[in-house]
């Protein structure tokens, strides 16, 4: 397979499924809804082909003590429990009641530690890059404060402010460059992907 190929196909289902956002057509949506689904199972197959691999590292360095045996025992064990659970005889998959006291008596709690883990390293990282006194990095942990100060759980009327200003904050300013990331985003990736195809490099500019 060329490399083209894949950059072209890329290019072709995303102007199919912009078109069917634009265009009022019940065979162009038939159309689209078919690549959809098939971009799902393609992803779908990905993910069960990193899980099967994760699966099989963990194992090899439980079988040859490398590396940390204790930790891959621990997301075998986890990976296991939750397969048994979901696929046991009578089971109902991910709506199991049992795969549903697994996520949230033991997978919630274990993400909302690393949250926490995660903004006392990010209180950490900011007093770092406010030590470097650059304008970028005030700027940001400025912002970010701002953000913080509005989230807060106040209760009254002052909650009811603090709120209405974090909703516009989030959907204005916040999502505006967002908005402005991702548009971006895919405006490279498809003058890439039609460069590829068209076979324009940087000689040829």
């Amino acid at each position: 397979m060329r490399r083209s190929t894949i950059p072209a196909l890329v290019a072709i289902v995303g102007v199919l499924l912009l078109a069917e956002l634009l265009l009022v057509n019940a065979s162009l949506a038939e159309i689209a809804g078919i690549a959809i689904d098939a971009a799902i199972l393609v992803a779908a197959g990905a993910a069960l082909a990193a899980v099967a691999s994760l699966a099989l590292r963990r194992a090899g360095d439980l079988y040859r003590r490398r590396g940390d045996p204790i930790g891959a025992a621990f997301v075998l064990g986890g990976m296991a429990a939750v397969l048994i659970a979901g696929l046991r005889p009578g089971a109902t998959g991910s709506s199991d009641p049992a795969v549903g006291w697994l996520v949230s008596a033991l997978l919630i709690p274990i993400g909302a530690t690393l949250f926490a883990l995660l903004f006392v390293t990010t209180l950490a990282a900011s007093r770092r890059s406010l030590a470097t006194r650059s304008r970028e990095a005030t700027v940001l942990v400025s912002a970010a404060l701002v953000v913080l100060v509005l989230l807060l759980p106040v209760g009254g009327g002052a909650g009811a402010g603090l709120s209405g200003a974090a909703g516009w904050a989030l959907d204005l300013p916040i999502g505006a460059v967002f908005r402005g990331m991702l548009v971006g985003v895919a405006i490279l990736a498809a003058v890439l992907a039609a460069r590829t195809v068209l076979g324009v490099g940087t000689t040829d500019e």
